[in-house]
């Protein structure tokens, strides 16, 4: 099963210069929670924006960079794919739950096979230059949880989850 897990803003930004454009420490622990003990799959940039290899989580990494191939290849927390299509025979375990968390292109490119939407919305407004892309599909709310403004947590932000609707659950 494919998840997309991202947060947003009210213009669904999603990233500016490499990096998140806001510093919201209760939706890193919501990242955490959603996808630990789950494969996550990730671009260069995204990875590369990262300090290093997130514990307790399989990384798949789709790259053309070759120089991945050979700082990895010992490493078992690690998998580093060169297509799309190599990514999606590695997709095709139905058995493991897969979190794609960016960038931008991955979620355009697989927009079609998303079967949750992991979203944190925020409820203001940043400077971006990365957008979310519109993902194809009808998809029915199964939760949202707001999330507490406080100290450390300076914006109005909730939790949703989606679940692509299929022609049964029409």
């Amino acid at each position: 099963m494919l998840a997309f897990i991202w947060a947003e803003d009210i213009q669904h930004h999603i990233g500016y210069r490499g990096k998140l454009p806001w510093h919201l420490p209760a939706d890193l622990a919501h990242f955490k929670r959603m996808t630990l003990h789950h494969p996550i799959i990730m671009g260069r940039r995204t990875f590369e924006s990262f300090p290093g290899l997130l514990p307790q989580r399989h990384h798949y990494l789709l790259t053309h960079d070759q120089k991945h191939d050979q700082q990895y290849a010992q490493n078992p927390q690690m998998t580093v794919v060169h297509s799309k299509q190599a990514l999606g025979k590695l997709l095709q375990d139905d058995s493991q739950l897969f979190f794609i968390i960016g960038g931008a292109s991955l979620f355009a490119a697989f927009a079609e096979q998303v079967d949750l939407l992991y979203v944190t919305k925020i409820a203001a407004n940043f400077s971006g230059d990365v957008k979310m892309p519109p993902i194809p599909g009808k998809f029915e709310l199964v939760w949202a949880k707001r999330g507490k403004m406080d100290s450390q947590n300076h914006y109005p932000y909730q939790f949703k989850l989606y679940r692509r609707q299929t022609e049964q659950s029409e």
